[in-house]
Formats: C-alpha cells, sequence, structure tokens
C-alpha cells in the first residue's frame, strides 16, 4: 500500500498540492483523474521520491521515504516501474536494448538470461520480431506497448502509468488500456494511472481519485466516481467544462 498524508506542495507562489492525503491499495489499478494543470503529474514524482512535498507523509509498504539517503532511496525505488507519458525511449538504441538497459543497469545477470527476458517481455506486450528496429521505426501505440515491456521487465511490484495514452486514436487508446488491464492480471502489480480519458479509464481502473485545487476531491470506485453527488466530480465527468468548475 501507498499511503499519502496532507501532502502540501508548492513552486514558489503556485500552490500545487494543498493538503493532499490517499490511500493506494496493493495490487490495484488506482486512477488519479482531474482536470489538466492540478498536479496530477506532480503527485506521481512524490510516489517515487523525484520530488519532497514541503510537508505532510509519503510511505510506501509502510516505510516512510522521505529524508532517505540516496541508497536508501534507491532501495524504494527498485520496487517500481514507470511509463511515462513520452515514452522516453532512446532513439540512439534499439528496442531490445531499450527493454534491457534496466536489466543490464541493475541486475548481474548473464546476456542470454536478459535477452530471454527481454523477448518475453515484449511477447507479454503483444510485439514479435521488433528487437532489432529503432524507435523512430514504430508506431506511437508500439512505442508505449515497448515503454510497457521496459517497465516491467524487472517484475516492479508498483507501476505508474503518467498519461500513457496521450496523443493516440481512439482505437490505439482502447488497445492501450486493455493491455494495461491484462498485463496487471498476469502480474498483479499495484498500478497508479494518471489520466484525463474520461469515461474510458473507468473501465481500466478499480479505484478511482479525483485530484482538484491541491487536494482529493472523492476517491472510491469507478461506479462511486460515476454516481458521485459531489458537483465539481460530477461536472469533470460530464466534460462540462465552458464554466468554473463549481464546488458547492
Amino acid at each position: 500500500m501507498i499511503t499519502l498524508r496532507n501532502l502540501h506542495k508548492s513552486f514558489g507562489t503556485q500552490k500545487v498540492l494543498d493538503g493532499l492525503s490517499l490511500e493506494i491499495p496493493a495490487g490495484k489499478i488506482t486512477a488519479v483523474i482531474g482536470p489538466s494543470g492540478e498536479g496530477k503529474s506532480v503527485l506521481l514524482k512524490h510516489l517515487i521520491g523525484l520530488l519532497q512535498p514541503d510537508s505532510g507523509e509519503v510511505e510506501v509498504d509502510g516505510e516512510s521515504i522521505l529524508g532517505l539517503r540516496r541508497s536508501q532511496l534507491n532501495r524504494i525505488r527498485e520496487k517500481f516501474g514507470m511509463l511515462f507519458q513520452n515514452v522516453a525511449l532512446f532513439d540512439s538504441m534499439t528496442v531490445f536494448e531499450n527493454v534491457a538497459f534496466p536489466l543490464q543497469e541493475k541486475t548481474s545477470l548473464p546476456v542470454d538470461e536478459i535477452r530471454r527476458r527481454v523477448i518475453t517481455a515484449l511477447e507479454d506486450v503483444g510485439l514479435k520480431n521488433v528487437e532489432n528496429k529503432f524507435p523512430d521505426e514504430l508506431s506511437g501505440g508500439m512505442k508505449k506497448r515497448v515503454g510497457l515491456a521496459r517497465a516491467v521487465v524487472l517484475n516492479p511490484r508498483i507501476i505508474l502509468f503518467d498519461e500513457p495514452t496521450t496523443g493516440l486514436d481512439p482505437i490505439i487508446k482502447r488497445a492501450i488500456h486493455q493491455l494495461i488491464k491484462d498485463t496487471h492480471a498476469k502480474f498483479g502489480f499495484t498500478a497508479v494511472i494518471v489520466s484525463h480519458e474520461i469515461p474510458e479509464i473507468f473501465d481500466v481502473a478499480q479505484n478511482v481519485a479525483m485530484l482538484f485545487r491541491g487536494e482529493i476531491l472523492q476517491h472510491g470506485t469507478p461506479e462511486e466516481i460515476i454516481n458521485s453527488d459531489h458537483p465539481a466530480v460530477r461536472q469533470f465527468i460530464s466534460g462540462s467544462l465552458d464554466g468554473p468548475i463549481q464546488m458547492t
């Protein structure tokens, strides 16, 4: 379980997180939704220690990650994989080299075992015979699949997804969402997905939290969020954003 308690974070005079609290259950897919610019990616960076809050607490499996030495924080980070919004593949590396990179950096596995794991990870995300291609030879959806293969190749306990379907057409978006569900069903990791894809994300997530004005307005099952009587939540999920979101 990941626990966030009363997180505050500002950048200069801009307050981004304002007393945010959230429990992310182990082994489930939790989606964090909300309007653009509300700090969803900032929240993800706090989970993995890339940002430190001004105040508050972040715990991973009951252990606070704040104020840790680099070696201690790296131990916590070994529990995580991440699929970045822009995928962040190395253009000068082949698909194989991109997926193999974390294995080469963090393990002492022999070459044959690294190759076996890379090919297996690629097959798990529906890719075959692409290991010698370069990222610029791939479609956007294929790049996302390679990024997911790299995220799962170390068999992490937690995977963070930062807008995993940004820039993809509706058909590919649905395919990536289904891939996330299928991969989660196979490996059972804890997933946190930052997403703007409403209502599609409700078919992927088992828990949903809405972030607005620096705090979690509501957290529950997709059905609870869809049927929420909170005016701001209802306005956001209905897509009626022509005016300011109403809090009451």
